[in-house]
Formats: structure tokens, C-alpha cells, sequence
């Protein structure tokens, strides 16, 4: 027997990674978004103007879960290829560029920072390109279920430059007497 362990052994071992980390990745993209009201909860947005091409707001939430879920399965997939040359760097892009991610939410709906929600969805972006071509010498399975994700951030970028665009002011639109605001 010349293997360290068997597929069996790493299947499972992929499996038990899984099971903690697909649900670790959705909650904290849950808890991104519960730091202030999102969507038509959020009196702030409801008055922004909205770019052309705007999904239903049932789609962000689906979409965003399934990413979520998807950086789950690679985050596992990339823990358990132990040995794997470029394994550190990968994990730690992922880790780098979910900071970004995870802070879109409470700088757009939260503090109403159009320009600084899309630089940190940038970064997530140009990151997650670069963590994807890491993903592909480590997983190239991992690297394809980075794609719906990365094409994902770059749709989400597209739509915050143009509500920039279309709310150069957005800041100042904070409805009196609300509390929408994370307040630091």
C-alpha cells in the first residue's frame, strides 16, 4: 500500500470539513447582513435610485446563500488537500478577500458608503481572481466552484458603480428620525 490514505479516508475526511464549514460560510454572510436593514427594510435604500438591470430583491438572498454555500464546499475541498503546493496562500486569500465580502454589506445598508462598498466588492473581486488561479493548482474542482462566485462579485460590483453613479449623494440621503445607520 503506497497511498497515505485511501479515497474512502479523504472523502470522508472532505465530508466531516464540509458539514462545518459550508453552514460557517452562510451564517457569516448572514450575520454580514443583519448589522443593519437590508433591502426594502431599509428606509435608505428604498429611496436610492436603482440601476437598470436590478434582479428581484428575492434573488440576492438565494444568490448570495449559494454563493456562500459554494465557498464552503472549496474552503473544505482546500483544507483537506494537505500537502498541496500553494495550499497556505489559497486558504489565505480566501480568508483576505472574505473580509472584504463580509464588510459590503454593513458599509452600503449600514453606513451608506456607495463608493467604499464597491472599492471593498472590488478587492473581493481581484482577490478572489487571484485565489481562484490558486484554487486551480491546489483543486481544480475547487477553482471551478469559485467561478459562479467571482462572477457573482463582479455582477455585485457592476451594480454598486452604477448606484454610485446613479446616487452621488447617497450619503446625505438618510431619512430623518430612522435608525438604518450602524452607528460606531
Amino acid at each position: 500500500m503506497d497511498e497515505i490514505a485511501s479515497r474512502r479516508q479523504l472523502r470522508g475526511a472532505f465530508l466531516r470539513w464540509a458539514v462545518v464549514t459550508v453552514p460557517l460560510m452562510v451564517l457569516l454572510g448572514f450575520v454580514s447582513v443583519r448589522l443593519a436593514p437590508v433591502g426594502a427594510r431599509n428606509p435608505w435604500y428604498v429611496r436610492l435610485a436603482k440601476p437598470d438591470v436590478m434582479p428581484p430583491e428575492w434573488v440576492f438572498p438565494v444568490a448570495w446563500s449559494a454563493m456562500y454555500a459554494l465557498l464552503g464546499l472549496v474552503l473544505a475541498m482546500v483544507v483537506t488537500a494537505r500537502g498541496a503546493k500553494g495550499r497556505g496562500i489559497a486558504l489565505a486569500l480566501l480568508g483576505i478577500q472574505l473580509v472584504f465580502n463580509l464588510g459590503w454589506a454593513p458599509l452600503f445598508f449600514g453606513k451608506h458608503m456607495v463608493f467604499a462598498a464597491f472599492v471593498a466588492v472590488a478587492i473581493a473581486f481581484g482577490l478572489g481572481l487571484v485565489a481562484l488561479a490558486c484554487f486551480a493548482r491546489v483543486r481544480a474542482v475547487a477553482a471551478l466552484l469559485m467561478l459562479p462566485y467571482v462572477a457573482w462579485l463582479g455582477y455585485a460590483g457592476y451594480q454598486l458603480h452604477r448606484f454610485d453613479q446613479l446616487n452621488p449623494n447617497a450619503e446625505s440621503l438618510v431619512p430623518s428620525g430612522t435608525m438604518d445607520q450602524i452607528v460606531l
